[in-house]
């Protein structure tokens, strides 16, 4: 076994164990240990760029993980002969498990025991995606089977992964696309998206092309984007142009569409696949697995009456078992009149629910109270989530109440996970929104649960978990709540936690931000909730360069703060101002901005932070333009600031540490810059700060050109301007194509130093920033002297 399969092979273990996947720092160790066990961490520190005292730490963190997944001790020194063990036990039981299963005459596409009749489809699927089709739209009616199909085809093919997408079962709660592959890009590609949706786009067909292994792309009903002509909606459109992406024949990928309806976009090559119902020798199957005693003639005529739809065929199925005890006979006696009249999959569904608000009342509440779960971004409810719906029956009851809807197949459930079927989903919240005390009441259990669910956001899918409270209280229109949700401080930050809205921008999910905070913003009443989203929603903007964006809702949160005496907030907008007034080189309105947030600090230690932070913007500001005994006055303050301040944090801290590099490298002390620049950079990776190590390693650039060795310079500008490019971060990319075009003009490459420039000077007119513009065209008339 390679080391990368090896590799792959313990991520599985520990992601089956834990829902985690193993982070860049364990997957780094485990690679360079399997090549060659006796290496040292200080060897793999060095060829990685780490420190050995860190490498050490995670070592040990990871020998402990690996010991609880494994089931016994593991070391550095004997966990390679223990995974290739464990891996070979497992082979083996994997053959005997299916030599049994031949016995008795049972293929291994068989153990689920609701997948029957589908062996042809697979394979005429197989043969278009042969054929060279990319995307394939499976479209039938609901309840026939497109999904569990199209699942059924990815794992019979050995996709290595799968993007999914679960469009919304209602149109207000659709997914703007943009948020899709933003996060698409970050969670499957650990790529930047681009602040423009076009260069995401772009990024997303890049990384399908270069994969060497297949990946499989699936959306699931996409019916509840398209018009009744067939066309996405028209605020919808997005969706077009990431469909012709994964239509793009170059792809190494195959997108699996399932709807109700038709899509008819001209504009994009989809292979339509319709997809009828089983037939009675696959309902006849599945009914013998499930012990019914199966007579042809009623079997015939059930399958016939809802057109062997494979939904109908579990409801069926669970109602005989359930409520006739296996009886097909005593069944078809009672319902046949009612069956053969109402043939519709919805119908079957409605009487269901009507059979169980007569015959199990608190059974039939939990199945309308689960419709208000969304089962998008977050496809499916844990048992806490299901639980936290039955407040109002007896704690020793509530299991058999879910075990009563698994017997009737109104809910899907598999490895502690509970999901609804979108046309029971329809039926459950059509019901629930009758009664508008329920509705909100369940609404808010569900919010309570997705908010005590996550106590610090570590990933995506942390942010994403506790985004879903926001959209509970959104329907019922309880947007402080929804607000709430949005600026809740998790983990240890402060001495509250770190905002949901600044996970997000630091995840580099900033469509996410856009897309959450807007929805809400105009209809916020409370003063202080106003001025924290407007303050979240410009340090987005300013984060993808758009500064007077960022300005507008910096004024905003003025104009509401006037009514209010909130020095922090105060505080917190003075200093984001100055840092758009500083990204648009007006040096003077930043200065004065950096002045009051020191003045208002000075008086109220509990602010110590934005301290630091302006004393190290100001100490970079009298580096360029002021005296240079107080900029470093300013830094050595900022510094000690820093060091004692429990309110730092890692964000700030990381942006603090580069201006400071900037700082001692301007004052010419560019062995103070050079430690500062490596403390950056390190601290940006331990947190995965994209954004300030791009502008970390610009500033080694800087110091490298500074000592006269230009090559790496070159090197680490290049590297600099390409992570910046991915993120769209065009204000730190502008001022690294202006730091590349002064290392050019020292290297007296003129001409290549001019293409920087107007690099520059187009990505700062963008930024409508004129200064910026008049700073590089100034330098670009001393090149030319």
């Amino acid at each position: 076994m390679g080391a990368e399969e090896a590799l792959e092979f313990v991520d599985n273990l520990v992601f089956l164990k834990t829902g985690e996947h193993l982070d860049k720092a364990q997957r780094i160790i485990l690679r360079h240990l399997w090549e060659d066990e006796k290496r040292t961490y200080q060897d793999i520190a060095s060829r990685r760029g780490y420190t050995e005292a860190h490498l050490k730490s995670v070592g040990a963190e990871l020998w402990h993980l690996l010991s609880k997944v494994l089931g016994v001790k593991v070391s550095k020194s004997t966990f390679q002969g223990i995974v290739q063990g464990f891996r070979a036990s497992q082979q083996s039981q994997k053959i005997f498990h299916i030599a049994n299963l031949a016995t008795n005459g049972t293929s291994p596409q068989d153990l689920d025991s609701n997948f029957v009749g589908r062996d042809r489809q697979i394979a005429e699927l197989h043969t278009l995606v042969s054929r060279g089709a990319k995307v394939i739209l499976i479209q039938g009616e609901g309840g026939v089977g497109k999904t569990t199909l199209a699942r059924k085809y990815f794992k019979s093919q050995k996709f290595s992964f799968v993007l999914e997408l679960w469009m919304a079962t209602e149109i207000q709660n659709l997914t703007p696309v943009e948020s899709v592959v933003e996060e698409w890009l970050r969670r499957y590609f650990n790529e930047e998206p681009g602040g423009d949706f076009g260069i995401s786009l772009e990024r997303l067909r890049r990384k399908l092309r270069e994969q060497a292994s297949k990946i499989g792309v699936f959306i699931d009903n996409l019916e509840t984007a398209l018009d009744k002509n067939g066309k996405f909606l028209e605020y919808r459109r997005p969706y077009v142009e990431l469909l012709r992406v994964l239509a793009d024949s170059d792809v190494h990928s195959v997108t699996l569409v399932t709807s109700r309806e038709r899509l008819r976009e001209s504009s994009v090559e989809v292979h339509l696949y319709p997809l009828e119902g089983l037939d009675d020798e696959a309902w006849r199957q599945f009914f013998s697995r499930h012990h019914i005693n199966c007579d042809s003639t009623i079997l015939s005529e059930m399958c016939r009456a809802y057109g062997g739809n494979a939904k109908a065929m579990q409801i069926l199925r669970g109602a005989i078992l359930t409520d006739f005890s296996g009886d097909i006979h005593a069944y078809w006696q009672e319902n046949c009149t009612y069956l053969l009249i109402e043939r519709e999959l919805k119908d079957l569904v409605a009487s269901q629910f009507t059979r169980l608000q007569t015959n199990d009342l608190e059974a039939y509440c939990l199945l309308c109270r689960l419709g208000c779960y969304r089962y998008q971004d977050i496809t499916s409810v844990p048992i806490e989530g299901v639980l936290s719906l039955l407040w109002d029956v007896p704690e020793q009851q509530r299991r058999r109440v879910i075990k009563a809807l698994q017997d009737l197949s109104l809910i899907e459930a598999k490895k502690g996970q509970y999901w609804l079927h979108p046309v029971i989903r329809d039926e459950a919240i059509s019901r629930l929104r009758l009664v508008s005390e329920e509705w909100e009441l369940v609404n808010r259990k569900a919010a309570e649960f997705w908010t005590r669910r996550v106590a610090d956001i570590k990933n995506i899918t942390d942010a994403l978990t506790a985004l879903e409270a926001y959209y509970h209280y959104v329907e019922i229109n309880d947007f402080e709540q929804a607000g709430d949700v949005i600026l809740q401080g998790r983990g240890k930050q402060w001495s509250i936690g770190l905002p949901l809205g600044c996970s997000f921008y630091q995840l580099g999910l900033l469509q996410k931000n856009f897309s959450v905070i807007k929805r809400i913003i105009d209809d916020i009443k409370s003063q202080e909730r106003l001025i924290r989203l407007y303050n979240i929603l410009g340090y987005t903007y300013r984060i993808i360069g758009c500064i007077r964006e960022a300005i507008e809702c910096y004024e905003k949160s003025e104009e509401v703060l006037d009514k209010l005496d909130v020095k922090q907030t105060k505080i917190s907008i003075l200093f984001n101002t100055g840092l758009c007034k500083l990204e648009l080189w007006e040096i003077k309105a930043a200065e004065d901005c950096f002045n009051s947030v020191c003045s208002l600090a000075e008086a109220n230690s509990n602010i110590d932070d934005y301290m630091a932070y302006a004393q190290c913007c100001l100490a970079l500001v009298k580096s360029r333009f002021g005296s240079r005994k107080d900029a470093f006055s300013l830094a050595e303050d900022a510094f000690y600031t820093m060091s004692l301040s429990s309110r730092v944090t890692l964000w700030g801290m990381g942006h603090s540490l580069v201006t400071l590099c900037l700082t001692y490298k301007n004052l010419g002390n560019l062995k103070k810059a050079f430690k500062f620049c490596q403390q950056a950079i390190f601290h940006a990776e331990e947190n995965n700060f994209t954004q300030i190590k791009a502008k970390a390693i610009s500033c080694l650039a800087e110091i490298f050109r500074e000592q006269r060795e230009f090559t790496i310079a070159i090197f680490h500008h290049s590297k600099a301007i390409e992570i910046l490019d991915k993120i769209g971060a065009k204000s730190d990319l502008a001022e690294a194509y202006y730091q590349l075009a002064l290392t050019n003009k020292k290297m007296g490459k003129i001409e290549q130093s001019r293409q920087s420039s107007v690099q520059a000077i187009a990505l700062f007119n963008e930024m409508q920033a004129p200064r910026q513009v008049e700073k590089v065209q100034t330098a670009m008339k001393y090149f030319e002297k």
